[in-house]
């Protein structure tokens, strides 16, 4: 997700070749300890594009935001938490409206939960029991005991039919009523951390067994630790 703001200041009737303008372009959330390099566009009178601008980058919030360059904008989280930062660009005396940009906790793991196996009997039914991640932060203990693991809600998690490559026999299911053929889908964690689908048979001849994976990434786009999780469905009279 980018989020997106348009800061002006005020201009007289010959000023309209000047920088009135600054539109800027971010993630609307970032990970502990992740970098964003924001983008900024300076506009004139006409909201045409002036080439060459110098930007100075700043934030509001320099208790969750850390502005590494100033003038490239490339920011750093520092402390996540439920109270979002604010970034904003400045041309001369123009500057953006503030990008509010939440900070979440770093995801650093991910696995399954309970299991990683299933076998699905087709006299009872053809829905496979949950196949599910948590997806976490592991906190270290300052006094060297055991890590705390602290489940992260709203983290997307994709999953993906990867055998048999031929799409049609089997699809993924988020609702135990449906039968539309899904070979990936994104499903978000919960609040417990959990993101969970099922597997169903819904045509044509029945796969001895099953392959899905389920892959976490962070807000940067790099994987979380632990993707992907394999989980292997059997199909048995």
């Amino acid at each position: 997700m980018v989020a997106a703001a348009l800061g002006c200041s005020f201009f007289g009737p010959g000023d309209f070749s000047r920088v009135i303008a600054i539109e800027v372009s971010a993630p609307d959330s970032l990970e502990e300890l992740d970098t964003l390099h924001p983008h900024a566009q300076a506009l004139d009178g006409h909201f045409d594009s002036v080439p060459g601008t110098t930007f100075i980058w700043s934030t509001l919030d320099t208790a969750i935001l850390t502005v590494l360059d100033s003038t490239t904008g490339r920011t750093v989280v520092n402390h996540p938490g439920s109270t979002p930062g604010s970034l904003l660009a400045r041309a001369g005396q123009t500057f953006s409206n503030p990008v509010v940009i939440r900070a979440l906790a770093a995801a650093d793991t991910v696995y399954a939960t309970p299991r990683t196996a299933d076998t699905v009997h087709l006299s009872v039914d053809s829905l496979s029991d949950s196949l599910a991640v948590l997806v976490a932060d592991t906190i270290e203990s300052a006094g060297g005991g055991d890590s705390l693991t602290v489940p992260l809600a709203g983290r997307p998690v994709a999953y993906a039919i990867t055998y048999p490559a031929s799409p049609g026999p089997v699809t993924l299911v988020t609702s135990d009523t449906a039968h539309a053929l899904v070979t990936a889908d994104t499903v978000a964690s919960g609040t417990a951390g959990i993101a969970s689908v099922k597997l169903r048979l819904i045509a044509g001849p029945t796969p001895d067994s099953v392959l899905v994976t389920a892959s976490a990434r962070r807000a940067v786009g790099t994987a979380v630790p632990g993707s992907p999780v394999t989980f292997v469905v059997r199909f048995e009279p």
